[in-house]
């Protein structure tokens, strides 16, 4: 198994070293992206409200995607969920952004064993965390 790997981050032209494996990652992506064919909008808003995520170093974040109030042609990225994987007590800990734009610990579930699960509880938002 693979201790770290490097990935070639979205919006950037470096590569940077991650602790998760390169299975964990790849996992990962193909939940993510099931998460998102479920609850993305119907494709005729989505240039209104859309959602989207980014895989960096060993983190997943997931945030809405909408036009700025200002300047309705430039897009803003707005995080709600984060999961953070922990290498040493092989979980993942989970946050929600709250008003103050800080991440805070999501209390009911401060961690889980997989990606799967921290996808399951953001879906599930049974204290309305994340989608409010």
């Amino acid at each position: 198994m693979i201790d770290f790997i490097a990935i070639k981050s979205i919006n950037k032209d470096r590569y940077k070293i991650i602790a998760i494996s390169e299975f964990e990652v790849k996992r990962c992506e193909r939940e993510v992206e099931k998460f998102m064919q479920k609850r993305r909008p119907p494709a005729h808003i989505r240039n209104k409200l859309d959602l989207g995520y980014r895989i960096d170093n060993q983190s997943v974040e997931l945030f809405e995607i909408r036009p700025e109030s200002r300047n309705p042609d430039k897009k803003m990225e707005i995080p709600f969920a984060k999961a953070t994987y922990v290498k040493s007590q092989k979980h993942w800990k989970i946050y929600w952004q709250r008003q103050d734009l800080k991440w805070h610990s999501y209390a009911p579930t401060p961690e889980v064993k997989l990606c799967e699960d921290f996808l399951a509880i953001v879906s599930e938002d049974a204290h309305a965390c994340f989608f409010g």
